[in-house]
C-alpha cells in the first residue's frame, strides 16, 4: 500500500499573500534599527517606560553633600574653596559614620602646599576621588587623555574612580560607564558591596533632579549641629555641585546632564546625582539590560504574526481595534520585562512589525475588494439594473443562496411569431442572432431604465420584475411604464428594419410582442447551486405573469395585466378590464387587463358598460358598441373584433 504525504491545509490566494507581507515587514523591521533616527526613537521609548512608575531611589541609597547655593553663601569664598575645607569635610562626614567617601571634585592641578598637604593627611582608603578621560579630536588625529588627582593624594591612599559619562546622540545620560575603575564602581568596593558588570547596561532612573537625600556642604561640615543624627552613619557619601534650582535642559548646567527622567522635568540632574544613581543599578542590580540583536528581531517577527493572525480571515473594523489593544499590550509588556526582569525590549519595532501587516492586509484587501467590484460591475451591468449592480458591488456577500418573500411585479416579453421568422433565417444564423440582440437590447435598456432587474433571456423572451432588491413603492407603475415604452420602442425598431430591407431587397419580417405582468408575493433570491447561480423570483404570481404573456395573443392585445396590477397602476394609466380567466389554485376566475398611456373618460364609461354587457351576455354581433369602442380606442380594434368573431361567429 502506497502512502504519500498529505497537507491538512491549502494555501489561498490569501494566505499566500499575507504570507509574502509578513515576511517582508519582518526583514524591513529587523533592519531599520541600523538608522540613527530608529535608534534614538528605542532609546526615548525607553525613557518613558523605565520612568513610568516613578521610581524612587532604594532604602540606603548614597546620600548627596551638595555644593549648592547655600553653601556657596554661607563659606563666603571664591571657587574653588580652599582643600583644607575638603580636609575638614573628609573628618567631619569619617567622624559621622559614613563608610565610603566620594569627591565629584578633580584635583589635577596643585594649589598651595598647605592646602594640598591638609587634604593629603585627611584623605584615606576610604575616599574616591574623581578622575576623568577624554577624547581630543582634531583633524589630524585623534588624542586620548586621562585626568587623574595629584600623586600626593593617591599615595596618601585616596582611590580614583573615573566619574566620565558618555551621553547619547541625543545628549542624554543612559548608558552606564564601562570603566573598571569607574566612580561609583570604586565606592561600591569601598563600601562592601556587591556590583554587577556595567557592560551593555542602561540606566534606570530614580527620579528627577535631588530625588535623592541632599544637605548642604556648609551643614555637612558640622553634622552634630545642623543635621539630624546619624545622618551619614554607615551611608555612601558623594560629595559634589548640585544646585538646587536644577538647571533646564535649554539653558545647560556645570556638571549637569540629561537622563531619561528629563523627558518629565526638562530639567538636568547634578553629576553627584548621577553617580549616586549609577552607584545604585550597580549595587542593588537595577540596571537594565538591553536586548540583544536576536531577541530583537524574535520580538518583531512574533508580533508581525500575532498580526497575521489577527488579520488571516478578514479585515475589517473590528480589527483596528485589536490592532490598538495589541499595540497597548506590546507597551505594558515592554514595561513589565522592565521591572520584572530589568530587560528592555523595545516596543517600537514590535508595535511598527504589528501595525504595517495590519495595514498591509488591510490595503490589499481594499484593492481586492475594487477588483471583485469592478468583476461585478463587469458580469451584472448587462443583466441587472445599475442600483443592483452597485448595491451588489458594495456588498458582494449578497452573492449567495437564499432568498426573502416581497411583493413584486414581475414581467414577461415574447416575440409574436419568432419560430417562423427563424425558421426562414435558419440558413443565416448571423444575421438571426443580430436579429435578437438589435431586438432585445432595446427592451432590456426599457427595463433598466425604469429600475426593473433582468432575470433571464429565455430565446427571444425577457422577464424582468420590480421591487427587488432594492425597495420601489411604485413598481406596478414602472412595469407598465416600461411595458408601454416596450410597444414604442417595436414600432421604432419595425420602421429601421423596413427601411432595411427595402434597400437591400431581402424579404421583411414584422416583429410583434406580447406582454404580461402581474404583481403578487414571491420569493426572490440567488438561486442555483453554491458554484452558480441567478437571482431570480419564485412563485404564482410569476406563473400568472408568463401565463397573462402567452393569453395576451388570443385576446388581440400587446399587453395584458393582472388584477393587482391594475388596481396599483390604475392612477398614472388607463387600466381596462378585458376578461376573467380561470387561474390554476384559485376557486374562482380572475379579471385581466390592459393599460394604455391615455383615454378619454366616456371612453373608459362606455367600455365598462361593455364589458358589463358581454358578462350578462347582452352582446349581439350586430351591437353598434363594437364599431363605436373600436374609433374609440384604435388600438383595441383587435381585441374587439375578437371578443366579436369568437363569441358570436355566424351572427349568432
Amino acid at each position: 500500500m502506497k502512502t504519500g504525504l498529505r497537507f491538512p491545509y491549502r494555501w489561498s490566494r490569501r494566505s499566500k499573500r499575507l504570507a509574502v507581507l509578513t515576511f517582508a515587514v519582518i526583514v524591513l523591521v529587523s533592519a531599520l534599527p541600523q538608522l540613527p533616527g530608529w535608534s534614538l526613537a528605542d532609546l526615548r521609548a525607553f525613557d518613558y517606560f523605565s520612568t513610568l512608575d516613578d521610581p524612587r531611589p532604594p532604602a540606603e541609597s548614597p546620600v548627596i553633600v551638595a555644593i549648592d547655593e547655600p553653601s556657596l553663601a554661607e563659606i563666603n569664598a571664591q571657587w574653588p574653596w580652599p582643600r583644607e575645607l575638603h580636609a575638614r569635610l573628609i573628618e567631619s562626614l569619617r567622624k559621622a559614620g559614613a563608610t565610603a567617601i566620594g569627591l565629584d571634585i578633580i584635583f589635577a592641578e596643585p594649589s598651595n602646599p598647605a592646602s594640598d598637604a591638609a587634604l593629603a593627611k585627611a584623605l584615606g582608603p576610604d575616599v574616591v576621588l574623581a578622575g576623568d578621560e577624554s577624547v581630543i579630536v582634531t583633524p589630524q588625529a585623534e588624542q586620548f587623555l586621562r585626568t587623574t588627582p595629584l600623586p600626593a593624594f593617591s599615595q596618601a591612599g585616596a582611590v580614583t574612580g573615573i566619574a566620565s559619562i558618555t551621553l547619547g546622540g541625543d545628549g542624554v545620560f543612559r548608558d552606564l560607564p564601562r570603566y573598571e575603575d569607574g566612580f561609583a564602581l570604586a565606592l561600591a568596593r569601598i563600601a562592601g558591596k556587591a556590583a554587577v558588570s556595567p557592560a551593555g547596561k542602561l540606566l534606570q532612573s530614580f527620579g528627577p533632579s535631588r530625588s535623592y537625600p541632599t544637605v548642604s556642604y556648609y551643614q555637612a561640615l558640622d553634622p552634630e549641629n545642623m543635621l539630624p543624627k546619624d545622618m551619614f552613619k554607615g551611608r555612601v557619601v558623594i560629595v559634589g555641585l548640585s544646585l538646587q534650582n536644577a538647571p533646564v535642559i535649554n539653558s545647560g548646567g556645570a556638571d549637569a546632564f540629561a537622563t531619561p527622567y528629563t523627558v518629565h522635568t526638562g530639567r538636568l540632574v547634578a553629576g553627584a546625582e548621577i553617580q549616586a544613581t549609577i552607584f545604585d543599578n550597580l549595587t542593588t542590580g537595577a540596571a537594565i539590560t538591553r536586548a540583544d540583536t536576536p531577541l530583537a528581531i524574535a520580538s518583531v517577527a512574533l508580533a508581525a504574526l500575532f498580526s497575521a493572525a489577527l488579520v488571516r480571515r478578514a479585515t475589517r473594523w473590528q480589527t483596528v481595534v485589536l490592532s490598538m489593544f495589541a499595540t497597548a499590550v506590546l507597551a505594558l509588556l515592554s514595561f513589565a520585562l522592565i521591572r520584572e526582569a530589568t530587560l528592555f525590549v523595545s516596543p517600537i519595532g514590535p508595535t511598527v512589525a504589528l501595525l504595517l501587516v495590519a495595514a498591509g492586509q488591510t490595503a490589499l484587501d481594499y484593492a481586492e475588494e475594487r477588483r471583485r467590484r469592478r468583476e461585478i460591475v463587469r458580469a451584472f451591468s448587462q443583466y441587472l439594473s445599475p442600483a443592483l449592480v452597485e448595491r451588489l458591488a458594495r456588498d458582494p456577500s449578497q452573492l449567495k443562496l437564499g432568498g426573502e418573500r416581497r411583493t413584486l411585479s414581475i414581467l414577461f416579453c415574447d416575440v409574436r411569431g419568432f419560430t417562423t421568422i427563424a425558421e426562414t433565417m435558419k440558413d443565416d444564423p448571423e444575421q438571426l442572432t443580430t436579429l435578437i440582440n438589435r431586438l432585445l437590447t432595446p427592451l432590456s435598456d426599457i427595463v433598466l431604465k425604469h429600475g426593473g432587474t433582468i432575470d433571464k433571456y429565455i430565446g427571444d423572451c425577457v422577464m424582468a420584475f420590480w421591487n427587488a432588491p432594492l425597495d420601489d413603492e411604485h413598481h406596478a407603475r414602472h412595469a407598465v411604464a416600461a411595458a408601454l415604452d416596450m410597444l414604442d420602442a417595436m414600432a421604432t425598431l419595425n420602421a429601421k428594419l423596413k427601411a432595411e430591407a427595402a434597400a437591400s431587397g431581402t424579404p421583411y419580417h414584422a416583429l410583434r410582442i406580447g406582454i404580461g405582468i402581474n404583481t403578487g408575493d414571491c420569493v426572490v433570491g440567488n438561486m442555483g447551486s453554491s458554484q452558480r447561480f441567478d437571482y431570480s423570483v419564485l412563485g404564482d404570481a410569476v406563473n400568472l405573469a408568463s401565463r397573462l404573456e402567452g393569453a395576451s395573443k388570443a385576446y388581440g392585445v400587446p399587453l395584458l395585466i393582472g388584477e393587482r396590477t391594475a388596481i396599483l397602476a390604475a392612477t398614472d394609466f388607463a387600466v381596462l378590464e378585458l376578461d376573467r380567466i380561470t387561474v390554476k389554485g384559485r376557486s374562482g376566475a380572475a379579471p385581466v387587463f390592459t393599460a394604455l398611456r391615455s383615454l378619454p373618460d366616456a371612453a373608459k364609461a362606455q367600455h365598462a358598460r361593455f364589458i358589463e354587457d358581454k358578462y350578462a351576455g347582452r352582446l349581439t354581433a350586430d351591437d353598434a358598441t363594437f364599431d363605436v369602442l373600436s374609433e374609440a380606442s384604435p388600438s383595441l380594434a383587435p381585441y374587439y373584433a375578437t371578443i366579436r368573431s369568437e363569441h358570436f361567429a355566424g351572427g349568432a
